[in-house]
């Protein structure tokens, strides 16, 4: 048996569609909030609404928001959207990174965590069993005490270094995959400590074709990618739109690197488009039609003119590789 847990319930692989497989829609990041960063709260369910319905229109079908409980979700405003766009939407149970975790937990989420102050102190003071529990109960009960279950698990770590309360995630998140078979999602800081992740994972016994590895792109290195993708696991690549990071012909590049050593049905491509100045509908950004509107296009040009079938990996990064990425095999 096998399925994607979405916002709208267990749903058949072959019917999710064209997937962007690494956004966030509304979230208020309590770290952030606290900072006073305004441009990392995607606070607006309607605006976030409108970049949806621009992905709809240009043949959108799917979008795994990989927002965690410490990044501040808005789980009902999310699923709304679900509904009102008739998008697919795939939930995140888990954790995101430790520096996020200084942040004071907000009253509405005392009722679900407990009467901590942070979501550090929370983490260190339950066990690894006790976190995965939690995350269990996310996947098969519902995200922040509401009937809208995870559909899938996440941890992450910070750039070039995995502290022991990091570690404790990984391990619970682990654990969580294995009671629920739900897939796994890595946080890696501008895409570093992948590998030293999957020795963590290695040591809890989960096989890595069940996990995709974030922000890869961040890191634009071919030989490490090459390390990451034999052991199965899936690559995500997610700052496509991002300049700032890398020229759209780095990331083509690499993405290019990994097909010609065989490694096309294990990537991954989207956005992270986690602030208002990347939003079209908050702050005149590129938005969510960036991808399928300009990059997909050029990528098919780059590719084919390289001797691919520009096309066909289109499918496979979109449709094909997030069905099998983000399903439950039971």
């Amino acid at each position: 048996m096998s399925f994607i847990r979405t916002f709208h319930g267990d749903i058949d692989p072959k019917t999710l569609g064209f997937t962007y497989s690494h956004e966030h829609i509304v979230c208020r990041p309590p770290y952030w909030v606290e900072q006073e960063v305004d441009d990392l709260l995607l606070d607006d369910k309607e605006k976030s609404k409108q970049d949806v319905l621009d992905f709809k229109r240009l043949g959108g079908e799917a979008i795994v928001d990989a927002t965690a409980i410490d990044y501040g979700r808005d789980v009902k405003a999310v699923k709304e959207i679900a509904e009102e766009t008739g998008i697919t939407i795939v939930g995140t149970a888990g954790f995101n990174k430790s520096f996020l975790w200084a942040a004071n937990i907000p009253n509405h989420l005392k009722p679900v965590i407990g009467d901590y102050a942070t979501f550090y102190e929370w983490i260190e003071a339950k066990s690894i069993n006790e976190l995965a529990d939690f995350v269990i109960r996310e996947v098969e009960e519902g995200l922040e005490g509401t009937n809208i279950p995870g559909g899938q698990v996440k941890f992450g770590t910070g750039y070039n270094r995995i502290t022991p309360l990091e570690e404790k995630t990984i391990r619970a998140v682990a654990r969580a995959h294995h009671e629920t078979k739900a897939p796994v999602h890595s946080h890696t800081e501008a895409g570093t400590m992948a590998l030293e992740q999957i020795e963590i994972l290695k040591s809890e016994n989960v096989s890595l074709e069940y996990v995709s590895f974030g922000h890869m792109d961040r890191n634009p290195d071919p030989f490490y990618h090459e390390q990451v993708a034999k052991t199965g696991a899936l690559l995500s690549f997610d700052g496509i739109s991002k300049i700032k990071y890398a020229p759209e012909s780095t990331r083509i590049h690499c993405i290019l690197e990994l097909v010609k050593k065989g490694y096309g049905k294990q990537i991954l491509v989207s956005g992270d488009t986690a602030r208002k100045t990347y939003y079209k509908h908050y702050d005149y950004g590129l938005g969510l039609e960036n991808i399928l509107g300009k990059w997909v296009p050029r990528f098919i040009n780059e590719a084919d003119q390289a001797g691919f079938a520009g096309e066909e990996l289109v499918k496979d990064f979109f449709v094909n590789n997030p069905a099998k990425c983000f399903t439950f095999k039971l």
